[in-house]
């Protein structure tokens, strides 16, 4: 398929997901202040992104509630704690995961809850409950998205029929989750078009959810954008797990929409993330041991582990996670 515009045109199906508080709350167990907050959500308003994850609705009965931060579950009380009646452009979303989530239970139907979009997140054998969860969330009124995860770990046959499976659901788009870190920009060109082809004849988008172990994630994110995909996450100064995401920052740079805006990006990075940034508890961006998984194509797990413990022994890093196979 044909790149979509060029680097002097925008198109006006192209939509930001700020996934902050979600992905880098996986790297301080979701614990931040109402004030963190509440300044991220002005941000985001002020520089036009159009939807903001506030966090997992994860199960309360799997998840003990004393062991993380308020957004690891994102009720609706607490998200009004911060949006009010939300009366802005700004959209709110929410990630359930398979498996971790009580759907039924705990997503109120829209007319009750401040949020717009809930992602449904899964792995490829997952695929018939994120669409039991996908429907239930449409019948509830919400816009909804699966985020297929690990998708550099899927067999292209089972790839393509998750995808025509998802065409037959009311799920408004589907993710190319590059979750290690793996990619490079002529497979994310690839995966794009075949998301595309097969989604869009059935008025469904595609987005791009990208980590930064090789250093990519910003280049994959426009690549795919390039190709067709049309919902891009990023995270302020690339907070994420692991290695991070595409940064908001860049994204805002790159965007030639006159919509958003870069300088409330910058300041908010400025005040806010730069203290998360200097403290020697939170740690999050690009270093070696996230380089060798995402070349590995592995979880970033151990990679997590290493640098956590600021092991520099990066050979015989390498060389215990290649023995493992």
């Amino acid at each position: 398929m044909s790149k979509k515009g060029n680097l002097m045109s925008f198109r006006p199906d192209i939509k930001v997901l700020d996934a902050t508080l979600r992905d880098g709350g996986l790297v301080n167990d979701f614990y931040f202040e109402d004030d963190f907050v509440k300044a991220l959500y002005k941000a985001n308003m002020d520089s036009g992104v159009d939807y903001m994850e506030f966090g997992y609705r994860a199960d309360k009965d799997m998840f003990e509630e004393d062991k993380f931060g308020k957004w690891k579950f994102a009720t609706d009380e607490d998200i009004r704690s911060i949006v009010g009646d939300n009366d802005t452009s700004l959209k709110i979303s929410i990630m359930a995961d398979v498996g971790r989530c009580n759907y039924k239970r705990d997503i109120a139907p829209r007319s009750e809850s401040p949020v717009d979009l809930v992602r449904v997140a899964c792995y490829i054998h997952q695929i018939p409950a994120a669409i039991a969860m996908i429907e239930d969330a449409h019948a509830k009124g919400y816009e909804t998205t699966c985020n297929i995860m690990a998708v550099t770990n899927v067999q292209q046959y089972d790839l393509v029929s998750a995808l025509e499976m998802l065409t037959e659901t009311p799920v408004d788009g589907v993710y190319i989750v590059d979750s290690y870190g793996s990619l490079f920009p002529e497979q994310v060109r690839d995966l794009t078009d075949k998301y595309c082809s097969i989604l869009e004849p059935c008025g469904k988008y595609v987005g791009i959810h990208a980590h930064n172990n090789q250093q990519l994630a910003f280049a994959n994110t426009i690549d795919s954008c390039a190709h067709g995909a049309s919902l891009l996450d990023g995270t302020y100064a690339s907070m994420g797990r692991g290695a991070g995401n595409c940064s908001m920052e860049l994204l805002m740079s790159f965007l030639k929409n006159p919509k958003y805006n870069l300088f409330p990006v910058l300041k908010f990075i400025e005040k806010h993330m730069v203290p998360f940034m200097e403290s020697p508890d939170v740690l999050w961006g690009y270093d070696i041991p996230y380089l060798i998984t995402g070349h590995l194509n592995q979880h970033p797990r151990t990679a997590i582990a290493a640098t956590n413990a600021h092991r520099t022994d990066y050979t015989n890093f390498y060389k215990e996670l290649i023995d493992r196979d």
